[in-house]
């Protein structure tokens, strides 16, 4: 009998931190199971990663539970609330991005947070929150929250009972204590077969948050999720982790830059400019057989002979953020070392001579104290970076493109020279779309996709109107640009940082799946995008080779990451970090070089297999 009293007395110690955190644990437990099973696949029970997820959610919230019962009781009160916050407010997030996105929180997404400014996150809640939400995962979550409240005031409730049920509720507890033991038992069992069945997963934790080299995150980051970490407030921390150690990035752009070194330079082309557009997919610019007629300048200005459209072009990635690592570093994806490690192709170009402008709607620099801010431009603002890179900035944001042309002309008049480089960076048709043009100058509407798109209703054919309204608005602002160049010695690239999805096909989608697994549907629209070239007659006369070069290249394979050595040859500019074979215009192109999207996907075999 003494022996069953011990063993009773242990089992009630191990029941104990749940004995004691019950509300805690039966809520925490509650959000946990709710949102893997929105966030996990249903229809293919052998697809789920985590078949013990119940188990390993009832072995992390004993652990906690357990720490909780060495506090002090009015100590505790405060970190369990503190707890509370912290994980129904990542849960929320995490399934909003399910409900919106099809992706939980991870490195990509929080990235996607910090390039966000406040105007665009107020965009962005008057285009995604809507009263749909209520009765999705998210409504379950904050109907699982409501109850946790009011059960936080259940004490002072059955004090307000009658007798009669207050000692029916005692009794109740009495019986309930007398059960300890065997709740203990059943404890015991599912924390040794919890901890048996998730030692694996938590190895790989552990693994990940030992990751000490800017390449294991950057490969990280390009994973469909951070698999390893089942719970939101999991996937937060590590994305916090993955975030500020590429933070160290910083570090190893400043090192290449005082490695910069040009041979010689021919300034062959006098004035170089190149339009950087935002989410802006081939399939629905009209110069690539869209149905509406989005691009009526781009066409005639094609029509004229001196703008010439590529035909087969995408993005390295569908985020601004690691587009513009591509874009601006000489490294191309698939190259040794890292992005971080190769020079910035604005630095070789002013080490050159010329005169480099950025003009830019979205990234601002930053005070001198400035290291890193998770933007997608962290490392264009960068104050000593910037200073390498640029001679002019812009220091305001505007609501619309047009804003960029009229601070541009102030600082063309001031400081103009012989040999300019001048980069604009358009906030395009970033969502939200119908913020993305003035009111007066809107032309579709919903009734015009009526015939076109019978599969929308009429709120997904306003979107869609507005969507193609920002890019004929686009239109009329690249057509602005050229238009200050057209009687130079000049030449014009335009190119967006990456596609976007509105409602393409059956897909039912806007924006972009930012971890969303690539297959060939996701390549199509969020990677594929326009690109063309102008030159003006001035141009096309003085450097008739050039010309004859664009033209001849217009159907080659391509991928934004090699622009710069595209930009180097347009220049003239000599140096060990040029590559012939990156080059689209040069007789070496590598045109069979993999073109990797998010550096694990070959865009051309997806094409090869849908064929």
């Amino acid at each position: 009998m003494k022996i069953l009293r011990s063993v009773a007395c242990l089992l009630n110690k191990v029941y104990q931190p749940i004995k004691e955190n019950g509300r805690f644990f039966f809520f925490m437990y509650l959000i946990g199971v709710l949102v893997t099973y929105e966030e996990l696949p249903r229809d293919n029970p052998d697809a789920c990663v985590y078949g013990n997820l119940w188990l390993e959610l009832f072995l992390d919230l004993y652990v906690v539970c357990l720490l909780l019962t060495f506090i002090p009781m009015r100590v505790r009160r405060w970190i369990r609330a503190f707890l509370y916050v912290i994980a129904y407010a990542t849960t929320m997030a995490d399934v909003f991005c399910w409900e919106k996105f099809q992706s939980t929180l991870n490195p990509s997404m929080l990235l996607l947070v910090g390039e966000t400014d406040g105007r665009e996150a107020s965009e962005f809640f008057s285009s995604y929150f809507s009263a749909d939400l209520l009765f999705s995962g998210v409504g379950l979550v904050l109907l699982i929250m409501l109850i946790h409240i009011l059960c936080a005031f259940w004490g002072k409730v059955r004090m307000q009972l009658p007798d009669k049920l207050q000692k029916s509720y005692a009794v109740l507890c009495k019986g309930f204590n007398r059960l300890q033991p065997v709740l203990g038992a059943l404890s015991l069992g599912l924390l040794v077969w919890s901890a048996c069945t998730s030692a694996h997963n938590k190895k790989e934790m552990v693994q990940m948050f030992s990751m000490d080299t800017i390449g294991s995150v950057e490969h990280e980051l390009t994973t469909s999720d951070c698999a390893q970490f089942y719970l939101p407030v999991y996937r937060l921390a590590f994305s916090i982790f993955a975030n500020e150690l590429a933070s160290q990035q910083i570090d190893r752009l400043i090192e290449a830059k005082d490695k910069v070194k040009v041979d010689s330079c021919t300034f062959k082309s006098p004035n170089i400019v190149l339009i950087i557009g935002e989410s802006y997919g081939k399939h629905h610019s009209q110069q690539y057989g869209y149905f509406m007629p989005t691009t009526p300048r781009q066409i005639k200005l094609q029509k004229s002979g001196l703008l010439v459209p590529f035909s087969d072009v995408v993005s390295p990635w569908n985020l601004t953020s690691f587009v513009f690592k591509n874009v601006f570093s000489l490294h191309v994806v698939g190259e040794k070392g890292e992005w971080c490690d190769y020079p910035l192709f604005p630095e070789l170009f002013r080490k050159a001579g010329y005169h480099v402008t950025f003009i830019t709607n979205q990234f601002l620099p930053k005070a001198k104290e400035a290291v890193y801010d998770f933007s997608g431009g962290f490392f264009l603002n960068h104050p000593e970076l910037s200073q390498a890179m640029f001679d002019t900035r812009n220091d305001q944001l505007y609501q619309y493109d047009s804003g960029l042309l009229d601070d541009f002309d102030k600082k063309e008049k001031q400081q103009s020279t012989n040999h300019n480089l001048i980069i604009f960076h358009l906030i395009g048709q970033h969502v939200a779309y119908k913020q993305r043009y003035p009111s007066d100058r809107r032309h579709f509407h919903a009734d015009d996709y009526t015939n076109k798109r019978s599969d929308l209703n009429v709120s997904e054919r306003s979107v869609l109107a507005h969507y193609d309204n920002a890019i004929l608005y686009n239109d009329s602002i690249v057509n602005q640009i050229v238009k200050r160049f057209k009687n130079q010695d000049a030449i014009v690239i335009y190119m967006p940082d990456h596609g976007e999805e509105c409602y393409e096909g059956n897909r039912g989608f806007i924006c972009r799946k930012h971890s969303a697994a690539i297959d060939y549907d996701l390549a199509r629209f969020e990677f594929e995008i326009p690109f063309w070239v102008y030159c003006s007659k001035k141009y096309v006369a003085n450097h008739p080779e050039v010309f004859r070069e664009i033209k001849a290249a217009k159907n080659r394979r391509f991928m934004t990451d090699a622009l710069p050595h595209m930009l180097l040859y347009l220049a003239g500019i000599h140096t060990k970090d040029y590559h012939a074979e990156y080059n689209i215009l040069s007789s070496k192109y590598d045109e069979r070089r993999p073109r990797l999207l998010k550096n694990t996907t070959d865009y051309d075999k997806l094409v090869e297999a849908k064929k």
